[in-house]
């Protein structure tokens, strides 16, 4: 039998056919999740403001869904995942790009980027904050990374919503809005928010600027 788990506004957050995990982390997400996400994952692309010379970088961007529109509206995009699979599967479809320099991916963690000092302009990550290890250092990796005055952008549903989905506790660790600002804002980002379409829409973004 495949478990599916499901937002209450359709989003799929975990299938056991859509994500092939392992104890060490790694992470295989296939295109029925990115269907059922994509509301969430433009409005999180719409709260990036990317500009035409701007440096970016997604952290966990496993079925590469929004990495076609990163790499057109971007001048470079970085992408790192958990996953060496991922990371392979995205090197082959976006060759043409990593060939001119326009992007180039990483395996890696969010608690440690393979990524310079004050490299990048913007940071997105979706639906990948249940996986952290540590909000604190992960929250301080994405600040070490972007430049003074860079944009971070986290999606996710809200630890509410996670409980009643009986979510695998052992692969997922629910999150509050609060202790996700309150991570971003100790790490060194300046007014932290939530934003969200409507008060009716289940999932929510919060942003932050590095300071």
């Amino acid at each position: 039998m495949t478990r599916i788990w499901v937002g209450s506004d359709g989003a799929t957050i975990y299938s056991e056919t859509t994500v092939l995990a392992d104890r060490t982390g790694g992470w295989l997400v296939r295109a029925g999740m990115n269907r059922g996400n994509a509301r969430l994952n433009g409005y999180a692309l719409d709260q990036v403001h990317l500009v035409p010379v701007d440096r970016a970088v997604e952290v966990g961007f496993g079925g590469a869904v929004l990495l076609p529109q990163l790499i057109r509206e971007a001048a470079f995009v970085c992408g790192v995942d958990r996953s060496q699979d991922v990371v392979n599967a995205a090197s082959h479809r976006f060759a043409d790009a990593v060939r001119v320099g326009r992007a180039e991916f990483r395996t890696g963690l969010v608690e440690d980027l393979p990524l310079p000092d004050s490299t990048f302009d913007k940071a997105l990550s979706v639906h990948t904050v249940y996986f952290w290890q540590s909000l604190r250092a992960g929250s301080a990796e994405l600040h070490r990374v972007l430049k003074p005055g860079g944009r971070v952008v986290l999606g996710f549903l809200p630890k509410a919503h996670m409980d009643r989905m009986n979510m695998p506790a052992d692969i997922f660790t629910p999150r509050e809005p609060d202790e996700v600002i309150a991570a971003l804002r100790e790490a060194g980002f300046s007014d932290p928010e939530v934003r969200r379409p409507s008060t009716e829409t289940a999932w929510l973004v919060v942003t932050g600027t590095r300071r």
